[in-house]
């Protein structure tokens, strides 16, 4: 019996004990998937920081390029259509870049594969159709209205249009790369591998005897785009079938454009906010003065790349963090804070110490935008500091007061520059853009505290987190 009782005691033993270690052992599961999680943000934001300095470095080289070998008045031109294109194909996603990056791991987490298809094959079809029509409406409306328009500028802008399609669906794809985490994917190809391949381009026209002016640079930047944005599509499509079985599709269009639209006015205004300082140089000033002012804010690009490539490698986990887990949504969202403002203020003091320096390699007139640099770094070092509030707001269900706060901005940033850039010129311009971004900093950082109770704010301590 003894024999008999022992043998019973030693078969319950290994259950009594995996009785009292279940409790424990999930705990440590829970842990170790939190340190996974985690380690996975600050992966692809690592990998998106590296990418992004070496994607600043290649921009001011090949914007260096470009000055040098077309001229302060030709690059002007070139400048503006540029970014006016860059814009209009953000804009053109309308939002579908964004949600895309919130459904995905949603519908993955969840098992639901037949909406998981249809959201990768609608948003596709959708970007490329409506970006389609609004280069359509763009091109002819530059046409129609070229009386408008100085003459040196018409040619250049109907280019651009031709382009907008490819830059509207290299941005979707980004964001289904981005959703997949798969960091180098969603960024190389648009910050590495299409300025590299514009400036290779160029090289090549100018070699062959063609002219160093805008008309050129845009005809390369079609080429450029186009290329480098089928090859991205051919990418991501080949990884995603590897990575989801053919199976049906279903679409949600109601919800999609409801969650998508907001975000559409979020990324609209922040897109314009960002750039609506060379836009307004453009209208006002000559493309000689718009060359010198880009070329200031293409330096100051080097403190801006640490907010982006941060806001890059959080808004997946934003996302995922959502569903029942405040605390880590809080611990989470205020580390990125310090992600953002840190390597920020390193950069903006490196700006400043080598500005002039590296102005100078544009050519002699581009050193007038030296002293500009001072202010503008007020006013990133200042975005920096609350981190990445609007992906925190856009992720969480918050877009359309998020979209409010930079209407606003916007707003600011437009009435600043149409008083003071007629007045003072670029120093106008650069007040109006350090103003606003001291505003939408101040704005964002108390919306997310109101909404979500937390503290987005390098100084201000967590134990300020309060919801009212």
């Amino acid at each position: 019996m003894r024999f008999s009782a022992a043998t019973t005691a030693d078969r319950l033993l290994p259950e009594r004990l995996a009785v009292h270690a279940r409790p424990l052992l999930a705990r440590i599961d829970a842990a170790l998937s939190a340190t996974d999680e985690r380690g996975e943000a600050s992966r692809m934001s690592l990998i998106a920081f590296v990418i992004r300095i070496a994607s600043a470095g290649i921009a001011f080289v090949s914007q260096v390029f470009l000055a040098r070998w077309m001229g302060s008045f030709e690059y002007g031109i070139f400048v503006l259509v540029w970014v006016t294109m860059v814009i209009a194909g953000n804009v053109s996603c309308l939002g579908f870049h964004t949600s895309v990056i919130r459904f995905i791991p949603e519908y993955r987490e969840k098992g639901m594969l037949d909406e998981l298809r249809g959201i990768l094959v609608v948003s596709r079809l959708f970007v490329l159709v409506a970006s389609t029509l609004i280069a359509a409406l763009g091109a002819l409306g530059v046409v129609v209205f070229a009386q408008h328009f100085e003459i040196y500028y018409i040619v250049p802008f109907v280019l651009g249009f031709v382009c907008l399609p490819m830059i509207a669906l290299s941005d979707l794809l980004q964001g289904i790369s981005r959703a997949n985490t798969w960091a180098v994917f969603s960024l190389s190809p648009t910050y590495l591998v299409r300025p590299v391949l514009i400036l290779v381009l160029m090289g090549a026209t100018l070699v062959a005897g063609y002219a160093p002016n805008a008309v050129t640079a845009l005809t390369v930047a079609i080429a450029a785009t186009y290329l480098t944005t089928l090859w991205q599509l051919v990418g991501v499509t080949g990884r995603m079938e590897r990575k989801l079985a053919v199976g049906p599709r279903k679409s949600d269009l109601r919800l999609w454009f409801a969650v998508s639209l907001p975000i559409f006015l979020v990324e609209s205004f922040f897109f314009l906010l960002t750039n609506a300082d060379v836009l307004m140089v453009g209208f006002y000033m000559r493309p000689d003065d718009v060359a010198v002012y880009f070329a200031t804010v293409k330096t100051l690009a080097l403190v801006h790349f640490v907010y982006f490539a941060v806001k890059a490698g959080v808004a997946q986990r934003y996302a995922s963090y959502t569903h029942g887990q405040p605390e880590k949504l809080a611990a989470f969202a205020r580390e990125t804070v310090a992600w953002t403002f840190w390597p920020s203020l390193a950069m903006a003091v490196v700006v400043l110490l080598l500005g002039e320096v590296m102005l100078t390699l544009f050519g002699p007139d581009f050193v007038a935008g030296y002293p500009l640099l001072f202010l503008l770094c007020i006013g990133v070092v200042a975005r920096s500091a609350v981190g990445p509030c609007e992906s925190l707001l856009t992720m969480t269900g918050n877009q359309n007061v998020c979209a409010f706060v930079y209407a606003l901005t916007l707003a600011l940033n437009i009435a600043l520059s149409v008083v003071l850039i007629p007045l003072f010129g670029l120093w106008g311009a650069a007040i109006a853009t350090a103003a606003s971004m001291l505003f939408e900093a101040a704005a964002l950082s108390f919306t997310v505290w109101r909404r979500l109770g937390i503290v987005m704010a390098i100084f201000i301590s967590p134990r300020a987190e309060a919801r009212t």
